[in-house]
């Protein structure tokens, strides 16, 4: 799973030929901490098919205003660079496999 910064943003997942999903983070948050084991289990098991990246919204609130993040965690997936699917809060290996756009 991969840190991803204002500066690494564009080559990590813009550019990325392959589909990404992007947690908006943040130390403070509980349930954040609650879903990392299942983000970096995601992140192993696809690697491959769809990179699992982070971003630390109170490092780096640019991002999270970029894309109109209000609530933590927020997972947006990017497919061509695009914003392709959402989800705000919590969830669970079959939420985030339909999210990401491969099978559970």
């Amino acid at each position: 799973m991969m840190e991803i910064t204002p500066e690494t943003f564009e080559a990590e997942v813009l550019r990325s030929d392959q589909s990404v999903v992007v947690e908006f983070w943040a130390p403070w948050c509980g349930p954040c901490h609650a879903v990392k084991p299942l983000l970096q289990e995601f992140s192993d098991t696809e690697k491959g098919r769809v990179k699992v990246t982070q971003v630390n919204a109170q490092e780096h609130p640019e991002l999270a205003n970029r894309f109109g993040v209000m609530a933590l965690p927020t997972f947006l997936v990017f497919r061509g660079g695009r914003v392709a699917g959402q989800h705000i809060g919590s969830l669970g290996r079959r939420q985030l496999a339909e999210l990401a756009g491969v099978t559970a």
